[in-house]
């Protein structure tokens, strides 16, 4: 979905909070990166939440993603449709640090997978 907005300059405004525990471990940083500077409309707001088990530098955002981190980049975080993948208990959390923003059920969408 984020390459097809960013290559077609779909005019939506798109953050990307792309959550992992090591840059070593984040499929498709580099290109989510690039996209960025394709796109105005898109920004990557990456975070690592294990960077004491890197071996590369990081200059991003470390940590779970958290209303704190939320309401850095999102003025008004109730207008806009959200959509959360991953595993169910990032996807659990995600969903009530929404809920706790003020934002309805129906402006949620989610995707649970397995495998971390």
């Amino acid at each position: 979905m984020v390459f097809h907005a960013a290559r077609e300059k779909l005019p939506h405004r798109i953050f990307l909070f792309y959550s992992n525990r090591r840059p070593e471990d984040a499929a498709f940083l580099d290109e989510l990166e690039i996209l960025e500077k394709e796109n105005p409309n898109y920004k990557l707001i990456a975070t690592m939440s294990k960077m004491e088990e890197s071996q590369r530098v990081w200059k991003g955002e470390t940590g779970w993603i958290n209303q704190q981190m939320l309401s850095r980049y999102l003025k008004d975080a109730k207008s806009p449709i959200h959509y959360i993948a991953g595993p169910p208990g990032m996807v659990a959390g995600l969903r009530g640090v929404l809920n706790k923003a003020g934002i309805d059920d129906d402006d949620i969408r989610a995707e649970e997978f397995a495998g971390y």
